[in-house]
């Protein structure tokens, strides 16, 4: 018997190496195809977008007078709360030239058009928060509105516009046989305008925490659009700038890396100190909804801070035991990102008097403003409802008269009477409508004015009586 013939090694088929191949050019395609699809170095102008670039820095001529009306612009469209109105702003806004150019000038060492574009950036500031300044002070609307307060300070979504703002302005001023359309510069605009009205508006008011908070903000944007320039610019490999002298070419590739590193490292830091913060306030709302509940008790209103982790939440209603917090507090120390945050439960129904203190300023004006506005609701409703019962019935009575039986009781008790008729007379004040009967009587004419009137009184009493009326009118034709 022959055993040499064992067949353990299994050999490829034809239809296994089509397979093979079929599933390799698939792969090839799909990767030339995302090449294709996101490659943009193929399509950049390098030396166009450089001097587009630098053509925008300038602040001069027309477009100083354009960046101080679109700041009158915006500035109205913050004092009244317009978001249409400050976008429509933006769409004119020439904000954005001097920090791009100085992302650039930093990423190919370029050190004449670094210090022109922060010269243009110091000017663009100064004027901008000069003309918001002037339009606040002069203007007799003065009122914090929300548009105005949502700049007083950084958040995580203020910087991700700026970044992807940056992003998207300068991957488009790269484009080949293009220049971006100032339709371009509305993202960055989002980022860089309102934070620069509200410092004029915070120093217009005499407030400096909104001035310094707004200023911090337009800081933390242009720092992150600068950024988002620079990286783009590296990745395509724009050409540094060459100097003749040697010395000065190291020395400026030096202090471009110094400024790139001091500008990167700080703003990657804040990048997750704002994420960190905002993520704390999410879990936090989150945690306020879905775990802090008890039957017969409302949560009034919770407050949060993320630098001494601290969360205050009042209640009102019945008193919640100490078992059920101690429950809320055992959750709270498994909740992911919360657990070194501190739970402060403040009841309504403690009597130590302890909830009244806490409740003072802004919160207990807040709460009291949102009980007074939900009971005057609830009172305008009923009224409405009543007066609207009330006129309900009053036309319901009127159509069901019985007209033919009381004009045969009237001719046998009032045999004087020549004729008689009801009608319905609708009066206003203009606050509410009311309906009212009216009887009118034809006496004949030998009859004394005398004894009309006392028989008029006796027949309102007798069909107020009868139909139960509340109100009734009785008059005589002339």
């Amino acid at each position: 018997m022959n055993t040499s013939g064992n067949n353990n090694d299994i050999k490829a088929t034809p239809n296994d190496e089509q397979f093979e191949t079929v599933k390799l050019n698939t792969w090839q395609s799909i990767k030339q195809f995302l090449r294709e699809l996101f490659d943009i170095r193929a399509d950049t102008d390098r030396d166009a977008t450089i001097e587009a670039v630098k053509k925008d820095i300038s602040f001069k001529g027309h477009t100083a007078w354009i960046l101080i009306f679109s700041i009158f612009v915006a500035s109205i469209g913050l004092n009244v709360s317009s978001t249409a109105v400050v976008i429509g702003a933006m769409l004119i806004s020439p904000l954005m030239g001097p920090i791009v150019g100085v992302g650039l000038s930093v990423a190919i060492n370029d050190v004449d058009t670094l210090k022109r574009s922060l010269i243009n950036l110091g000017v663009m500031v100064i004027l901008s928060v000069l003309t918001a300044f002037l339009y606040f002070k002069l203007s007799p609307l003065t009122e914090e509105t929300p548009e105005l307060i949502a700049r007083t300070y950084p958040t995580i979504l203020d910087v991700l516009i700026a970044i992807f703002g940056g992003l998207g302005l300068i991957v488009a001023k790269t484009k080949s046989g293009t220049i971006a359309s100032v339709i371009f510069g509305v993202a960055i605009a989002t980022a860089l305008m309102p934070p620069l009205c509200t410092v004029g508006y915070g120093l217009a008011i005499g407030n400096a925490s909104y001035a310094g908070g707004a200023l911090y903000l337009f800081s933390i944007n242009a720092v992150f659009i600068a950024l988002s320039t620079f990286i783009v610019s590296k990745i395509l490999q724009f050409p540094l700038v060459r100097y003749a002298n040697s010395k000065r070419r190291k020395r400026t590739s030096q202090i471009a890396s110094l400024i790139a590193i001091a500008v990167m490292v700080p703003s990657v830091w804040l990048f997750i100190k704002l994420l960190e913060q905002q993520v704390f306030e999410n879990k936090t709302k989150e945690f306020v909804n879905t775990v802090i509940k008890y039957d017969g008790v409302e949560v009034v209103k919770f407050t949060q801070d993320y630098k001494t982790k601290n969360i205050d939440v009042y209640l009102i209603g019945r008193p919640v035991p100490q078992n059920k917090i101690n429950e809320w507090l055992t959750k709270l120390e498994k909740t992911e990102k919360l657990e070194d945050t501190r739970l402060r439960i403040y009841q309504g129904a403690d009597q130590s008097g302890e909830m009244a203190a806490r409740l003072s300023g802004e919160i207990k004006a807040g709460i009291l403003e949102d009980l007074y506005v939900k009971n005057e609701q609830i009172i305008q409703n009923k009224d409405e409802q009543i007066r609207f019962l009330e006129n309900e019935l009053a036309l319901l009575k009127i159509q069901n008269i019985p007209f033919k039986q009381l004009s045969e009781e009237i001719k046998i008790n009032y045999e004087n009477i020549e004729t008689f008729s009801f009608s319905n007379k609708i009066t206003t004040n203009f606050k509410t409508t009311d309906t009212v009967p009216v009887i009118n009587v034809r006496w004949k004419k030998n009859v004394s004015s005398k004894e009309r009137k006392a028989e008029l009184k006796k027949i309102e009493a007798w069909l107020k009586f009868k139909m139960k009326f509340d109100t009734l009118q009785v008059s005589e034709y002339p």
